[in-house]
């Protein structure tokens, strides 16, 4: 498979790994994700993976229901830990190699994070999944996410979605909704489409780091993505 890509993150929510249930984890939407994952692995991409936790705990909403912030938001990493674990698991039973990754300290089920390390497994062909986001409170994995694939040079982001791209108002419930096919950093900020948050987008625009939005629940949107066929959203430098 021809690519422009060596190395990619791939950004997950933590409600796409529930499917219909409304919340935990569906085993079938995990081993479907799990598969797609290992078909860009053995086309020798090295991937790495940051799982939000809203299927089992967001921060914000804590939050804003009484809880401390820093709290909720320690709570929320460690709802990162579990999907990242699950995702583990079912990666393992497709024989891919895999590394859990953690911001916060707790050896007995996953390695802490260190930059060198996670690119050596990169390196050697492992899938490594970064969990509990940045180890700190009021960042989210989506800053996570940019953070990451440019500590470990990753060529983009490709950010998952229940939509196929990115659209000037919510598709769900507006049928003229006009998709992009491509945008600028500067215009997802300026307009606050909901892409990535607006640290994410600022930290991919200083640094140049393209992001790809796209619908993971279509099989193969990935592999298609990554070989350059045109799938969901770019967002770029300006045209």
């Amino acid at each position: 498979m021809p690519t422009a890509f060596k190395r990619v993150l791939l950004k997950l929510s933590g409600e796409a790994l529930m499917g219909d249930a409304g919340y935990g984890i569906d085993p079938k939407v995990l081993q479907r994700i799990a598969e797609q994952i290992g078909v860009v692995q053995a086309a020798g991409i090295e991937i790495a993976v940051v799982v939000g936790g809203g299927n089992i705990f967001r921060g914000i909403a804590g939050a804003t229901k009484g809880m401390d912030r820093a709290q909720a938001d320690y709570i929320g990493m460690l709802a990162t830990v579990m999907n990242g674990l699950a995702l583990q698991d079912a990666l393992e039973k497709q024989d891919v190699f895999t590394r859990v990754m953690s911001a916060i300290d707790m050896q007995d089920v996953a390695e802490p994070y260190i930059r060198r390390r996670a690119m050596r497994h990169l390196e050697k062909g492992r899938v490594v999944i970064f969990a509990a986001g940045t180890g700190n409170p009021y960042f989210t994995t989506d800053t996570t996410a940019a953070l990451r694939a440019l500590e470990i040079g990753a060529d983009c982001i490709m950010k998952a979605t229940k939509v196929d791209g990115v659209y000037d108002s919510d598709p769900m419930l507006n049928p003229d909704a006009v998709k992009f096919d491509e945008l600028p950093y500067i215009e997802v900020l300026n307009r606050g489409l909901q892409v990535m948050d607006s640290t994410a987008i600022s930290l991919c625009m200083d640094n140049d780091l393209p992001i790809i939005v796209f619908n993971m629940e279509t099989d193969g949107n990935i592999v298609r993505a990554l070989n350059g066929e045109k799938v969901g959203t770019i967002v770029r430098g300006g045209r």
